[in-house]
């Protein structure tokens, strides 16, 4: 299982080319050359970024949807929408594409984070404010997502 590390401020230049960092790039390696899916993410104004493989498994899990059920029909659309894939130039960039640097209000400043097995690209500006937003309620979270009473350990 892939479980990337790190957060990592970096810039676009004006054609959205962005120099993927040395460390993560060092981590992704294993996985880059079946290239990657790039994504609107769906509860923040930021994108995604998924190795192949992890976007297979996602996307397995998906084909089990019923498309003749319109919530389910509805959800893949939108979930698909603007979906692109990237590959890792020769000198260690991706390329994002236009309309998904305006989806996210990316302009030339941009923080990519680590995610577990995906990779979050946010504006700069907007990254701070959602950690910021998220300090006052992330203990709450805490307890509520990892906090199971019977667990000693609160990871199962």
């Amino acid at each position: 299982m892939l479980n990337l590390i790190g957060t990592y401020e970096c810039k676009a230049d004006v054609k959205g080319r962005v120099m993927v960092p040395a460390d993560l790039k060092k981590q992704l390696a294993p996985v880059s050359g079946a290239g990657f899916v790039i994504k609107r993410a769906v509860f923040q104004p930021c994108l995604e970024l998924y190795p192949m493989e992890e976007w297979q498994k996602l996307m397995e899990k998906m084909s089990g949807l019923n498309r003749f059920n319109r919530k389910n029909n509805d959800f893949i659309r939108r979930f698909t929408a603007g979906v692109r894939t990237l590959e890792l130039d020769a000198t260690g960039r991706i390329n994002i594409p236009k309309d998904l640097m305006s989806f996210a209000g990316i302009e030339k400043e941009l923080v990519v984070s680590s995610a577990i097995n995906i990779v979050e690209i946010w504006d700069k500006q907007k990254y701070e404010q959602a950690i910021d937003d998220a300090a006052n309620d992330f203990a709450d979270l805490a307890e509520e997502v990892m906090g199971d009473a019977n667990d000693a350990n609160g990871i199962s």
